[in-house]
């Protein structure tokens, strides 16, 4: 098995880093707004729907492109990172595989213009983790769906023009699908813009006899199942965010500790920190091989929903102990926020949530090791 990339893997990386250091890096760790800029300069270099079919305005590459470009983008400039998983590997996806002609015609050509972003609203008040537990009602009228409910942590919500929402057409889990909703649909209202610990926004999303054209139903009953494999990407994709950053702070915290001298001798010297430096090597080096194991399998066009909760698990808490440990070496100049490494921490914390929690994942990863399939609901049988 051949781990190199290839020449033309090389050279993508080269010419998307130079791109993103011309482009991207002036404003790098310095913003929190949504950065449409980047998403322009995405999209007028054949950077957004990077895997999706050419017919539908892709660019057709593999998975792995499309992570190698997400990874070179997020050591530079992680805000400009949020642009290109918006235009890749979120919502759009289930827009693009799962939309009809007229939403393909209508919407997808905005998105991947970089003119509109597409979020993903499925949690609610009393829904998270328990996609099952949505109160979010859908019914049919005629050649209209109307929307009853809320949603809630709809990350890029304030700057977003449409949304993917999971809701319930009947009352059994079966009856659960999804409805793409325009934010100008009557009916549809926005709350207040918050912020996360990273600082990107977020807002609660509410539906009052929301009307939507029928053509944008999504999943109707019986037919979500398919659109949860869609999820296995996105993890990839936040699995490649948290990786790469992860690298750019121990990069960073390798450089610091060559140059800054205590007690007479540079912090490499001492073997404490080089033992530090070696695990975090280690972690780095084997999260990127279990990711790259889901991404070959994506692309062989057999995704494993196992191989992809395995990477975004080992990624998501690797990232998040290596920007701690870096931070570390820094000493209170990591601590402070005229430097990058408090925010990589910050950052990193929060996709051991987004995309499906650690926790979650771990439940996944538990099914497959047993062969069936546990219900954490209270009362369930064992």
């Amino acid at each position: 098995m051949d781990f190199s990339l290839t020449p033309e893997q090389t050279a993508l990386v080269d010419s998307v880093t130079k791109l993103a250091e011309k482009e991207f890096a002036p404003k790098a760790f310095q913003r929190t707004e949504f950065a449409w800029d980047s998403l322009k300069v995405l999209a007028d270099n054949g950077l957004t729907g990077l895997t999706l079919d050419p017919e539908l305005g892709g660019q057709g590459a593999s998975l792995l492109d499309a992570v190698l470009v997400m990874m070179a983008i997020t050591k530079v400039c992680p805000h400009s990172a949020d642009a290109l998983q918006a235009s890749n590997f979120g919502a759009i996806r289930q827009v693009a595989n799962f939309g009809s002609e007229r939403v393909k015609r209508e919407v997808l050509p905005k998105l991947l213009a970089g003119d509109a972003i597409v979020t993903a609203g499925m949690s609610e008040p009393e829904a998270g983790s328990a996609l099952t537990e949505l109160r979010t009602s859908a019914r049919i009228e005629g050649d209209e769906v109307v929307l009853n409910g809320q949603k809630v942590w709809n990350s890029h919500g304030p700057e977003a023009s449409y949304s993917v929402v999971w809701c319930r057409f009947g009352p059994t889990t079966k009856d659960i699908g999804a409805v793409l909703v325009p934010f100008d649909a009557p009916g549809f209202s926005r709350g207040k813009t918050e912020r996360h610990m990273s600082g990107e926004s977020h807002c609660q999303l509410y539906f009052d006899e929301c009307r939507v054209p029928r053509d944008y139903v999504l999943a109707e009953s019986g037919a979500v199942r398919s659109m949860l494999s869609i999820f296995g990407v996105e993890r990839m994709g936040n699995a490649s965010r948290a990786l790469a950053l992860a690298e750019s702070a121990y990069e960073r915290a390798v450089e610091h500790a060559q140059v800054r001298t205590q007690f007479g001798k540079n912090l490499c010297e001492f073997q404490g920190l080089q033992w530090k430096f070696a695990d975090m090597r280690i972690q780095l080096d084997a999260s990127k091989m279990l990711l790259f194991r889901a991404v070959a399998d994506a692309d062989a066009g057999a995704p494993d929903s196992t191989d992809a909760a395995i990477a975004k698990v080992h990624a998501n808490e690797t990232a998040f102990k290596v920007a701690n440990d870096a931070l570390q070496v820094f000493g209170a100049s990591g601590y402070s926020q005229e430097f990058p490494m408090e925010y990589i921490v910050r950052r990193t914390r929060g996709w051991m949530i987004a995309g499906g929690s650690t926790e979650i994942l771990r439940n996944t990863i538990a099914q497959s090791v047993f062969g069936r399939r546990f219900d954490q609901r209270a009362g369930a049988s064992r």
